[in-house]
């Protein structure tokens, strides 16, 4: 059987994108040679700014033109912002001095980049691919293929790994065909025999004790002599010891669904030409800027959402969905043809994946979230995790060169340059950062233009932009939280990428930190440089509006360089929250569940309640009429949909409540069959993932963002001031005594 067209990508839809750009051009060019002065342009502007909110409009509820207005509103939006960016090179490029020259193009170069980002990004997204769900119901057991899983580790606990085996033993697929591989690289050879005899005797417990956990539960584990080239290596290993035809990685902590073998083997069934299937990375835990800024995650779209929710889905329809690390299925035939996994940079999934799409083979993605993972819980961790991305991709820019790679079609190297190039926003964003401060502070000319060509030309360019992201991402990206996570990353990241620009091989895998608890509040220690930044910005703020004040001949410009710092301030004051570190000391991060369950004592006593949320450690529900206190140890009751059947979990009541029959409940398996019972149930239902994304990725106006952000950034400056008193306070007491 072959492949099926799927929706929004057979042959007629390649004519009308085409028809549509010729369209577009065509307004484009017309656009841009338009002769006009800035009154004209302003006017011309504000129109064109009108008929791209009508067009994103239509987009989204026209069902027979949705195509034609989205295309229409992208083409207008980047009009726009090329006809800014060309005035900007043509009139506003002068300067008194040489410095100033130098932060003139410094600023330029910015822009160009950001434009060059955003036009590839519009390009890439224009048409986010949805697949048909498919089922192996649909085939007889000999069609399907045999499926190795491979479980790569490195220092993560037990705990974390037994949740994840005995997941992918429940996934729904003949027994006789699935073989799980624990494949442990912490418990190597080399580091049994480590010079450290602490750090030999802990990696010697830790091959025993895994191993004899894989003996238990009937999988194989596997180790190796060196730690060579990190997660690739370990992979690659296992890979040359094991012959099922296909290949599914699943991170230490990403926990599969029991219908994931399910949706995504009929891909590679179906056509023997595709070497990839990848689906979501789903979160089951906030990262830092989700739990220590807003508090929102059950309520805002994640940085993820809007990458596995929209970006993944973009680049699928140019056949240019590329290999996350996990949570995904590769032939092996293929991954053969190039030896395995990649291993030239520290993003080895992205590299794979270009390695083989020059041999024109096919990728697929299934966007349902089906396999759950850990976020960092910190600040350093997330930002250690960045670093990693952003060096791997420039690494893979730097080394594979993807915009000239052979076999590669041009929007494949169009989907991969629009993944790479996001990577490098740590330049323009610290130029972004501190130019208004060059120019309140140090008086360098590095924008020179006057309030009505800013308001002709520059204003309109911001709207567009801002109105193009909100039709792309509106509902998996809120306003100006992107602007948060780049400010947040920016500065340790561009440190990193100037290191792979003057080395590209030294990068090495470091493995990011999950499953820590956060026994206490605290300030990050990754704080110190924001301080500084904001006390630049400030003095940036103080100094303008005297400038302002006193300098009546560049009030305007000043006026608009302040409007542009006060953003960047108060973005800057919002990054305090996220370096708060909350206190965590849950092991299981619960989430939303809405099921009926009973509960049952002994006696046979019964009360009917409904779930509020759920984790493999326990739930906290409602009771209808809870008219008496409860007894210690009694039975949860329930359907289990990933299990198909009904359970009986063993629970022990911590706390509850007649008045509001509201009860909380921790599970105590009695047993392994049990405890499949437990993970299972809390963990292997995807419909609870694909609830709770679509619960949360909702559009909301620019306006309340705004408002979001300003309520939340200012608080947590006298948190930062009271935390670093009271530990002043501390450090002088335990001196003084």
């Amino acid at each position: 059987m072959t492949e099926p067209n799927p929706p929004n990508r057979d042959g007629s839809s390649y004519v009308k994108f085409g028809l549509l750009m010729m369209l577009s051009m065509a307004i484009l060019g017309i656009l841009l040679i338009a002769p006009m002065d800035s009154l004209g342009q302003m006017v011309a502007s504000f129109i064109i700014l009108a008929l791209i909110n009508f067009s994103a409009q239509e987009a989204v509820f026209s069902s027979r033109f949705k195509d034609f207005f989205r295309i229409l509103a992208i083409t207008l939006g980047i009009a726009i912002s090329i006809r800014y960016i060309v005035w900007r090179g043509m009139y506003t490029m002068t300067a008194m001095d040489w410095i100033s020259l130098v932060f003139v193009w410094l600023l330029y170069i910015a822009e160009i980049y950001a434009l060059l980002t955003s036009i590839i990004g519009c390009i890439v997204n224009a048409f986010p691919l949805n697949r048909p769900e498919l089922t192996i119901a649909d085939y007889d057991e000999s069609e399907l293929p045999t499926v190795d899983v491979f479980i790569p580790s490195y220092n993560e606990e037990l705990q974390i790994l037994e949740i994840t085996v005995r997941a992918a033993q429940q996934m729904h697929y003949p027994k006789h065909k699935l073989f799980i591989h624990l494949l442990d690289d912490g418990g190597t050879d080399q580091k049994i025999n480590d010079p450290d005899p602490v750090k030999a005797n802990n990696a010697l417990k830790r091959r025993n004790e895994l191993s004899a956990f894989c003996q238990r539960v009937g999988i194989r584990y596997h180790t190796r002599a060196k730690n060579e080239h990190a997660k690739a290596g370990n992979v690659n290993r296992a890979f040359a010891n094991t012959h099922a035809e296909q290949v599914v990685i699943l991170d230490a902590d990403h926990v599969p669904t029991s219908d994931f073998l399910d949706k995504t083997i009929p891909w590679l069934i179906r056509d023997p030409d595709v070497f990839l299937v990848q689906t979501p990375h789903f979160m089951a835990n906030p990262d830092p800027v989700e739990r220590n800024y807003f508090s929102a995650f059950t309520r805002m779209p994640s940085e993820n959402d809007m990458f596995y929710g929209t970006i993944q889905r973009g680049l699928d329809y140019w056949s240019s969905s590329f290999f996350c690390g996990s949570a995904a299925v590769m032939r092996r035939s293929h991954l053969e043809m190039v030896n395995g996994i990649s291993g030239e940079s520290i993003t080895e999934d992205a590299e794979t994946a270009l390695d083989l799409h020059q041999f024109g083979l096919k990728s697929v993605y299934v966007n349902r979230p089906m396999v759950s993972g850990l976020a960092p819980e910190t600040f350093d961790a997330f930002v250690s995790q960045r670093m990693r991305w952003a060096q791997g991709m420039t690494q893979i820019l730097l080394l594979k060169k993807p915009y000239g790679a052979k076999g590669l079609s041009w929007f494949q190297r169009v989907g991969y340059m629009s993944s790479i190039l996001f990577w490098l926003f740590p330049f323009a964003r610290v130029v972004f950062l501190l130019m208004p401060l060059a120019y309140l502070v140090f008086g360098l000319q590095v924008y020179h233009a006057s309030l009505m060509e800013i308001l002709a030309f520059t204003v309109p360019h911001i709207v567009a932009t801002y109105m193009l992201s909100t039709l792309l991402f509106g509902r998996t990206r809120w306003p100006l939280v992107s602007e948060l996570y780049e400010i947040l990353q920016c500065v340790f990241t561009l440190k990193a990428l100037i290191n792979v620009f003057r080395s590209p091989r030294s990068p090495s895998f470091v493995v990011t930190p999950k499953g820590e608890n956060l026994d206490a509040e605290h300030i990050s220690p990754l704080s110190n440089i924001f301080y500084w930044l904001i006390f630049l910005v400030g003095l940036a703020q103080v100094v303008g509006v005297f400038k302002f004040i006193y300098e009546p001949l560049t009030r305007d410009l000043t006026g608009v360089v302040l409007l542009w710092n006060s953003f960047n301030l108060l973005i800057l004051l919002g990054v305090l929250s996220v370096l708060i570190e909350r206190k965590q000391i849950r092991v299981q991060s619960r989430l939303p569940a809405f099921d009926d369950v009973t509960l049952q004592c002994e006696d046979g006593r019964v009360w009917v309640g409904h779930l509020y949320d759920l984790s493999v450690g326990g739930t906290r529900m409602r009771i209808k009429a809870l008219n008496q206190d409860l007894p210690e140890h009694l039975k949860l009751v329930g359907w289990s949909e990933s299990a198909q059947e009904n359970i009986a979990l063993h629970s022990r009541v911590l706390f509850s409540n007649i008045k509001t029959g509201d009860v909380r409940l921790m599970f105590e398996p009695r047993d392994d069959e049990e405890l499949n019972q437990v993970i299972s149930f809390a963990l292997c239902d995807s419909r609870r993932w694909k609830s709770f994304q679509r619960r949360r990725t909702r559009p909301i106006s620019y306006w309340y963002g705004v408002k979001h952000v300003v309520r939340v950034s200012f608080t947590p400056i006298f948190t930062h001031a009271r935390m670093h008193l009271k530990n002043f306070w501390h450090n002088y007491t335990q001196a003084k005594e």
